[in-house]
């Protein structure tokens, strides 16, 4: 029997190797390692020393196994696998969560921010429902959910504040007259003004301008407040929305403020929970996560 002190050849050589035998590459190696081609070379290099056998044949356009490489290669790759698969089982099970959101808050706010989520959380397997439909905690299996609305949602429903609604008039900066930040009342007549199901037009002109709609503008509507963004973006009319949801367009000015004034909405954003979650730890992960993006007052 081996001592388990017997030395083993060098870990970043049986590495190489393996990559390079798969391949019978060194740069595809190098890449899947990410490596220069020439740490590949110098690595099976110093594996070949070690073991005192040649393992490729090096031809003008490609690498070949000899006998002795292409003996070995089998029994390197199982050795990876069996690692990888020990490793794994020491891993705890993912926790499976699922979050119901709409459809524009998923495009627009959560889904850019997935990478830092599952960086700080992965254990945790998301699972997005995204549905302008209000979703069911039990026959829906939500555990968690965005809505939008005023508590209380339900009486087994814990609700904390994440957005209020403050709605902008926002358009491409081509829409702009040169040399202005804004347009003026006169000069929306001439705009289409991107209208989703929630229809605020009327209310916003009234509060902030003072006025009704244009009779000369134009409407043109969406079932999802994320259509008429992009229809902003690409420079068609006149969007009203929630300032979180372009605050990456305000930001690279790829929207701006086409009227001054803002709109206090009567329908904010809340996570809401059940009172006596289903899966305690990883709920109160994510709703933690959520609170923790909320704007400071």
């Amino acid at each position: 029997m081996a001592s388990g002190n017997a030395r083993l050849p060098p870990l970043n050589g049986l590495r190489a190797f393996e990559a390079a035998a798969r391949h019978l590459n060194f740069r595809l190696a190098a890449e899947e390692l990410s490596v220069t081609q020439a740490a590949v070379a110098q690595q099976v290099r110093g594996l070949e020393a070690y073991l005192g056998v040649k393992l490729f044949e090096r031809l003008p356009r490609r690498l070949a196994l000899t006998d002795q490489g292409r003996a070995y290669a089998p029994d390197v790759r199982r050795a990876f696998e069996l690692l990888a698969d020990a490793t794994q089982a020491l891993r705890p099970a993912p926790e499976r969560l699922t979050i119901s959101v709409t459809p524009t808050f998923a495009s627009k706010w959560l889904i850019p921010r997935l990478p830092e989520f599952v960086e700080a959380h992965p254990f945790v397997d998301l699972r997005i429902l995204a549905s302008e439909k209000v979703s069911d905690f039990r026959g829906d299996d939500v555990d968690i959910a965005v809505r939008q609305g005023n508590p209380p949602f339900g009486p087994d429903l814990e609700s904390d504040l994440l957005f209020t609604q403050e709605l902008v008039a926002v358009c491409s900066p081509a829409l702009l007259p040169k040399g202005r930040s804004s347009l003026r009342l006169a000069e929306v007549g001439g705009r289409v003004l991107l209208q989703d199901a929630h229809d605020l037009w009327p209310r916003f002109l009234k509060e902030t301008q003072n006025a009704g709609v244009p009779a000369g503008a134009r409407k043109l509507r969406f079932n999802q407040t994320s259509l008429a963004i992009d229809a902003a973006v690409a420079g068609q009319g006149i969007a009203l929305v929630s300032r979180f949801l372009v605050e990456p367009e305000l930001r690279s000015s790829r929207l701006v403020p086409a009227l001054p004034g803002t709109l206090r909405g009567m329908a904010d954003f809340h996570v809401v929970v059940p009172r006596n979650p289903r899966r305690r730890e990883p709920t109160g992960m994510v709703r933690d996560w959520l609170l923790e993006q909320r704007p400071e007052p």
